[in-house]
């Protein structure tokens, strides 16, 4: 941290700083450290089973997201089967890229060592950007995407080669496969420059020849899409629905800059104002207004807070430029203080709490809020008591009978341990996991997995409870207090009542 003691007002066009290798590398080091080290705690998230599951039925699109993740979870998968800490070595990989990135954009606006350095230590303590890092998820993906895609078109403002617009396609074409949230950055961006400049980059071929291929190489996607009546367009009311169960809109504001973390949510704010009041990064201005138009849409939409965290790399890095602009001894002091408070806060964040310290939760709200620790127990147990309820059964009737699960999670679970434990097919009417197949109509006899007991005697002329799955630390409804149904003669073909029964929440 002794490089936080260089300063460095913004240099002429075409001039950068050294790049501080001493001071980022140190960071990344200790994130890396941190990272890696929380990697095999707990169990897997429910979401990281399920791309499993959905990675083993590589498809060119998913109700809920894009391939990309499937497909690096069906990588991982090939390379090291079963290896939960190897299906989050790509997220630990891509957080700390965004670590160096983030640095990067500092060195963009002309920021010093000093403010590269404290730009990789807001990204790296925030408890959001970092412990994303910890699993496999869309939102690592893509909020490290578009921290590239932000250094790949500042950096055209700066050098003007149009090589960086075509790259930044690329990254946006790619980006695409993981989530729809990346074409409201560049909506933001163009309403940035059409209010601030440099209007020129609308004027560039290279941009709109960027935007072709990026639709191109969606087309297989959205065909997916329209042959299924595109349900990942469905996802935003039920995200919606989901965001009003903890505040709404009136939540959303205060989590996003909460997610930034203590130091990262200061240079937040100050990035925010340096842009658009600070003549040094005047040039970036249009980058001020990005923030402000993405707010406008989230909690317009109701989306979730993190869905603009991938801007807060570029926010962040003109707050850093801005606080070291001069050898002010109180703001150095300040950003050591704040530095220290925001490590200790997102190392707490981090799974290092002993599983018999965990207390459980008594509903599925609690648990939501603490999703990311109570989103991972439990499986085994599911698994077990599914597996001996099957059993139960006569030899028969487990060859006419298949699992269906209330939950994708619980799907997923059963789904990729299932030769292991001997379980027959399993489905589920939720998410991405309902769009994998539909069960056969020779299937008269269904062993379902949590569920609502009313809604599945409309269903079937049989109804009897065959087991129960409970995890002390299990998400309630998922892994703790889940009843294992046993139900016999659907009162309809599947092959008509499945689609019916297909939700998003």
């Amino acid at each position: 941290m002794t490089e936080v003691l260089e300063t460095r007002t913004a240099p002429a066009d075409g001039e950068r700083p050294p790049f501080a290798f001493a001071g980022v590398g140190a960071i990344v080091a200790v994130a890396a450290v941190a990272l890696f080290a929380s990697l095999g705690r707990y169990g897997w998230f429910g979401d990281e089973l399920y791309f499993v599951s959905a990675g083993r039925r590589l498809a060119w699109g998913y109700a809920d997201q894009g391939p990309l993740v499937p497909a690096i979870a069906r990588a991982m998968d090939l390379l090291a089967p079963g290896s939960m800490v190897a299906q989050r070595i790509p997220a630990v990989l891509a957080t700390l890229a965004a670590i160096v990135l983030s640095a990067q954009i500092a060195r963009e606006f002309g920021g010093s060592r000093g403010a590269q350095v404290l730009t990789a230590a807001a990204y790296a303590t925030s408890p959001f950007l970092l412990v994303q890092g910890t699993q496999l998820a869309t939102n690592t993906i893509d909020t490290a995407l578009w921290v590239l895609i932000s250094w790949l078109v500042l950096r055209w403002v700066r050098t003007r080669q149009d090589a960086l617009l075509l790259a930044a396609a690329l990254v946006t074409a790619l980006d695409m496969q993981v989530k729809w949230l990346i074409p409201f950055f560049w909506v933001a961006v163009a309403i940035g420059v059409l209010a601030f400049g440099p209007r020129e980059l609308l004027r560039r071929k290279a941009l709109w020849l960027g935007g072709a291929l990026v639709l191109a190489v969606s087309v297989p996607m959205l065909l997916w899409q329209a042959a299924h009546g595109w349900p990942q367009l469905e996802m935003g009311a039920t995200v919606a629905a989901e965001q009003e169960t903890i505040g709404g809109r009136y939540s959303w504001i205060p989590l996003a800059v909460a997610s930034a973390g203590l130091f990262g949510g200061v240079l937040l704010i100050a990035g925010i104002w340096a842009l658009l009041r600070w003549d040094p990064l005047r040039r970036f201005r249009f980058l001020g207004l990005v923030p402000l138009v993405l707010v406008l849409i989230f909690v317009g939409t109701n989306g979730r807070p993190y869905y603009a965290a991938g801007c807060y790399a570029a926010l962040m890095a003109a707050g850093a430029v801005w606080w070291t602009r001069d050898a002010a001894r109180r703001r150095r002091i300040g950003a050591l203080v704040l530095v220290a408070l925001s490590a200790a806060i997102v190392l707490w964040s981090l799974p290092w709490q002993a599983e018999s310290a965990i207390d459980p939760v008594d509903s599925e709200l609690e648990a939501g809020l603490a999703i990311g620790v109570y989103g991972k127990f439990g499986w085994n147990e599911l698994r077990d008591a599914t597996a001996t309820a099957y059993q139960r059964l006569p030899r028969a009737e487990r060859e006419r009978t298949v699992l269906i699960a209330h939950s994708y999670w619980q799907a997923s679970a059963l789904d990729i341990e299932r030769d292991r434990y001997g379980l027959p097919p399993v489905y589920s009417p939720n998410r991405g996991f309902g769009y994998f197949g539909t069960p056969p109509d020779s299937a008269t006899s269904v062993l379902w997995i949590g569920g609502d007991e009313d809604e599945l005697r409309r269903m079937f002329a049989v109804v009897v409870p065959a087991g129960r799955a409970d995890s002390r630390l299990g998400f309630p409804g998922i892994t703790r207090d889940v009843t294992i149904w046993h139900c016999e003669r659907p009162v309809r073909p599947w092959s008509q009542t499945w689609p019916g029964l297909l939700r998003l929440n």
